[in-house]
Order: structure tokens, then sequence, then C-alpha cells
């Protein structure tokens, strides 16, 4: 695996969050590397407001720490592998100024830098929060992968902060050039998003970063159709909860039980609290860990762990994330309890679970979803 960006900045050493054994992906690509040697060519004042957006694992908070940059995320994972490649570096904590993505940096940015992400939806929300504390001279550089940069951020970029003006590609990476246009008038925020859910009065409020923002996704609703029921069960884990909708159903059908909703993103930590409270104002206690998966979780300290995992991290797809659920889970379910998970059939999900629990039974299934539940013995 390659530790070290040398870029015109310097040399650094960088590590993806969550560790793997034998990870052969970076912590950086080619698109930190462009835009990092294109500020490196031009004088920034050692007092400027540089706020970057997005950044993966801390590369571009590394090499401009200098400057101490404020660095906003929608990514716990990402916030920790900035401080922890801040730490490999010898470079304090308080260079960088680490932000969620519910929170405002202060006024009077000079340089914006973003980093494109997976969900635009996220990028819509930080320009029409991120316009009005711009100088009117702020240099504002988008970068990404020419494969990731589709033309709907181009016209996100022009709608909300001004005119665009592509480099060229270097390692198949691109920056985009946008001036700052005072005149603009920002549209109404549409975010977060609510919905009514189907066959309740229930509205769901989901962020910008929560996956299906403007109506129930369908493996979801299908998970909905076959959530444990257990009357020995107290402590339940909603694992990778986004916007907490599985969590709360959970508590509906179980009085008694207490709550823990889990997830890295900030923005499904919000929606999933707000999700909860409008279920039961007052009325019921429950917990939220925005975090790295059951990292925080003692062994043996629930009952059943619900969980959808994801298949992807930002742009890069694979079962590596699911796979530290599972084991997690095997960890932290109490002998009895149980891991119900949900995936697209094509994932095998099962020939995982089977390893760490012996027996892995399918509950239900569709042409779409399988649906599995596992006991531990």
């Amino acid at each position: 695996m390659e530790l070290e960006l040398s870029v015109a900045l310097g040399c650094f050493q960088l590590r993806r969050l969550p560790y793997r054994k034998n990870d052969l992906l970076r912590a950086w690509d080619a698109a930190d590397e462009y835009l990092l040697n294109h500020l490196a060519t031009i004088p920034i004042a050692d007092h400027a407001n540089v706020v970057i957006l997005n950044d993966s694992f801390g590369a571009l908070a590394v090499a401009l720490n200098r400057y101490r940059p404020t660095a906003i995320s929608d990514s716990w994972l990402s916030q920790q592998a900035t401080r922890n490649n801040l730490a490999m570096n010898g470079i304090a904590d308080d260079q960088v100024r680490l932000l969620d993505s519910l929170a405002l940096p202060d006024a009077g940015i000079d340089y914006l830098l973003i980093k494109v992400p997976k969900t635009l939806a996220l990028l819509e929300y930080q320009l029409h929060r991120l316009k009005p504390l711009l100088n009117a001279n702020c240099q504002v550089i988008a970068a990404g992968m020419v494969k990731t940069l589709p033309p709907t951020a181009w016209k996100l970029l022009e709608r909300l902060i001004g005119p665009t003006r592509p480099s060229l590609a270097v390692k198949k990476a691109r920056l985009i050039f946008v001036s700052v246009d005072q005149s603009l008038r920002l549209p109404e925020n549409p975010y977060p998003q609510r919905y009514r859910l189907e066959n309740s009065d229930f509205q769901v409020c989901n962020h910008a970063n929560v996956f299906s923002r403007d109506s129930l996704d369908i493996g979801t609703r299908f998970l909905l159709q076959h959530l444990p029921e257990n009357p020995e069960y107290r402590d339940f884990i909603d694992l990778g909860c986004g916007n907490g909708i599985v969590g709360v159903m959970l508590a509906q059908q179980n009085p008694q039980a207490r709550l823990y909703f889990v997830d890295e993103s900030f923005m499904a930590m919000a929606s999933a609290r707000e999700n909860f409270a409008g279920a039961f104002a007052d009325n019921r206690q429950a917990e939220f860990v925005v975090g790295d998966c059951l990292s925080d979780f003692p062994a043996n300290s629930a009952d059943c762990i619900v969980c959808n995992p994801p298949f992807h991290q930002q742009h890069t797809i694979g079962d590596h994330i699911a796979w530290q659920m599972f084991q997690q889970a095997y960890n932290v379910v109490r002998k009895g309890g149980e891991l119900r998970v949900i995936g697209n059939r094509h994932l095998n999900y099962h020939l995982a679970l089977k390893k760490l629990f012996g027996a892995c039974r399918q509950v239900a299934a569709n042409p779409k979803f399988v649906i599995f539940s596992c006991i531990k013995a």
C-alpha cells in the first residue's frame, strides 16, 4: 500500500480508515494531487481563511495545515482519518479545525476547496450554506476524477456560485475554477427534505447526504415487513441507521426496548434524532452514536442488531464495511441474540455470515433483496 503523498507542498504519510490488512487503496487520489500542486503556485497569505469540503481522508487538510484550514465533512471516518494523519505527520490537532456537515465555518472565506462528493445533494446543500460566507474575490476550486464529475456538478456550481472554467485533465483528474457572482440570488435551500411515511401520518426527515431522500427506498420497505419479533429482546441497535426509520419502527413494536442508532454520517444521525423525536416526543429515550460501526460498544451488550450494510465507501465499491459490521455484530450481540441483515442478492452476504455465526437462516427474499437472521450460539 502506498502511504506517501508527494506534492509540491511537501511529502506526507497518509492512511485510510477503516484500516485493512494489505489494503491496496491510497488515502488520496489524483484530484487531490492536482489541486495541491495547483495551490502551490498561488501565493496564499498565511492569514487566509481556507475552507475544505469533503476531504476524503485528510490529504488536503494535512498538506495545507500551515494555513490552519477549516475542514467540513459529513463523515466521522474522514474526520478521524484526518486526526490520525495529522498525528502521523507530527502536526498538532489544532492546525486543522474539523466541522461536521451541519456546522458553519467563519465568514469571509478566501479559498473554498471542494472535493465533489458522490451525493450531489450534499454539494447543493453546502453551496447554499456557504455562498453568503464567501469574500467577493474568494477563489473557489472544485476537484474530482473525470469519471465522477457529472455535468450536474458543473451546473450546480454555476447556478449557486457563478461562472465556471475547467482545467485540462491530468491523470484523469480535473479542476473546476468558479468565479463568485455576488449578484446571483440563492433559491431556497431544499434540504432537509421531508415526506410522509407510507400508510401513516408520520413525516420522515432526510438531510441532504442521507440515502433515498424523497421517499422510502425499496430495501428499507422490504426490511420493515420482516423486522425481528421476540418479546425477550430489550437492547436493539439500528446499525448503519441512515434516517433511523428501522429503529423507529423497532421502538414502536417493542415499547420496553432500548434503542441505539449508529452511523458514521453526521447527517444520518441528525435525521435519525429528528425522526425519533417526531415519533415519540419526550416519551422515549434513545442513544445516537456517530462513529466507526460498533467500535464503541462492549461485547455482549445487545439482544438484536438490524443492519442494511453499505457496499461502497465514497466512490469505492467493496464489502469491507459490511464484513466489519458483521464481525463486530458477532462480538456485540449476546448469546441467543440476533443479527438481522438485508442485502442485494448478488452480494452473497450469507457466505460471510455463516463463517461467523455457523448458521444463517433466510427470512425472506424477493427478486432484488434477501433478508437473513443469524442467532449467536
